[in-house]
């Protein structure tokens, strides 16, 4: 039985709010009114948070005395250290031998006790729990867990409190303890509510398990939204969102990309690539001029990280284009080629010109040319006028 408002008491102890907001540009891709609820803006960097600080407060003192063990290598993680350590409570985070320093030092600077065991997430994950029986402490699930679920559900109180004519919930989906909760939560307090559940086209593991009618192992879920990259989901999870779950969508790498390109150009918010499969699922919705929620899991990214994404995402948008054109060696084609292109309007980012490279022609040269432009329809407008002007562009 899911109690969300003695949860949502629990847990305002420790979270910050994070309060919605609407977003014009993405009501515009979409043709919905969407809000934005940033759980990137949460305590420890994520929606984590909540289910690991509502799972340790339900707690009964001898084994808080004890102490807790959970296996992560990301925000799940730094949500149980910094959970347990405003609770006074002793706490072990195992994390693969591989993960990155940055992450653990995100969560050793909660106060948890770091032990790197294994290469693999589900060798760690087995060395936890060994630990936690060996030892008698309390093992902390990542999603799989009524008391995590719980916890996470409390994002459904915040936004109908907020949004009483919301229509939708769009919500990312890894593990499913997100979605479960927050589904849940919102078909107790408004039935006709509809859910969705957003996963990775290369990670789509709830709606392998909605297929084969229960959870089965990807042989692979390979994606940037790393957070959502889980192969098989909760058994608790699956059963929740076969209930109250309305629809599912896929977003491809791409589409995660440009998502999250638009958040941090036009809202000044970073998130993770997980973080941000809710937007990049608004534009596939089959409805118009409706209140449409996209829940923001989390915002942990590392800085060269994102400059990868971001340059990505331009690439994708059709805001960066790359070309290569094979010119006559001789003076002035390079600048007549030039002032074809500035005609045009787009900014030269960068010319690549080797006059050693191998081509078609003898005495003939490659350029590679790099360009800032206005979006697809421009790069096809300089591809035609090229064109047009006898050049052969690959």
């Amino acid at each position: 039985m899911f109690d969300f408002k003695s949860a949502k008491k629990r847990v305002d102890e420790a979270i910050n709010p994070t309060h919605m907001f609407y977003s014009e540009i993405f009501s515009d891709l979409s043709k919905n009114n969407v809000y934005i609820k940033p759980e990137n803006l949460q305590k420890t960097g994520s929606f984590k948070l909540r289910g690991a600080y509502n799972k340790i407060s339900k707690m009964d003192e001898e084994s808080k005395s004890v102490g807790i063990v959970t296996a992560s290598a990301g925000n799940h993680a730094q949500g149980v250290a910094f959970s347990a350590n405003h609770q006074g409570i002793k706490a072990i985070v195992c994390m693969p031998e591989t993960t990155p320093m940055i992450k653990v030092d995100g969560t050793l600077k909660y106060g948890a006790e770091v032990d790197l065991h294994g290469q693999t997430f589900d060798e760690t994950n087995k060395y936890a729990q060994e630990l936690a029986k060996e030892k008698g402490y309390t093992f902390i699930p990542p999603y799989d867990d009524e008391d995590v679920i719980e916890g996470q559900g409390t994002i459904a109180l915040e936004i109908l409190e907020s949004l009483q004519e919301a229509d939708y919930i769009l919500v990312p989906i890894g593990g499913g303890g997100l979605v479960s909760g927050i589904a849940k939560c919102a078909k107790e307090m408004k039935p006709e509510i509809k859910i969705v559940g957003v996963e990775p086209a290369n990670a789509a593991s709830m709606q392998a398990a909605m297929e084969k009618g229960g959870p089965i192992t990807l042989d692979s879920a390979d994606t940037i939204a790393d957070g959502t990259a889980v192969a098989r989901v909760g058994d608790i999870t699956y059963e929740i969102c076969k209930e109250n779950v309305d629809e599912y969508i896929s977003v491809t790498e791409e589409e995660i990309m440009v998502a999250l390109t638009t958040l941090m150009e036009k809202h000044k918010l970073v998130a993770e690539p997980s973080g941000a499969l809710s937007l990049a699922a608004s534009k596939k919705l089959g409805c118009k001029n409706k209140n449409v929620v996209c829940v923001i899991s989390g915002g942990n990214i590392d800085m060269s990280f994102i400059s990868q994404l971001i340059h990505k995402g331009l690439y994708e948008d059709g805001r960066i284009a790359r070309f290569t054109v094979e010119l006559q060696n001789a003076p002035g084609k390079l600048r007549d080629l030039l002032d074809v292109i500035a005609y045009t309007k787009a900014n030269i980012v960068e010319v690549l010109h080797d006059s050693l490279a191998a081509t078609s022609r003898y005495k003939n040269i490659q350029v590679e040319i790099t360009l800032e432009t206005n979006g697809k329809d421009h790069i096809r407008k300089i591809k035609e006028l090229l064109t047009e002007k006898g050049y052969n562009i690959h």
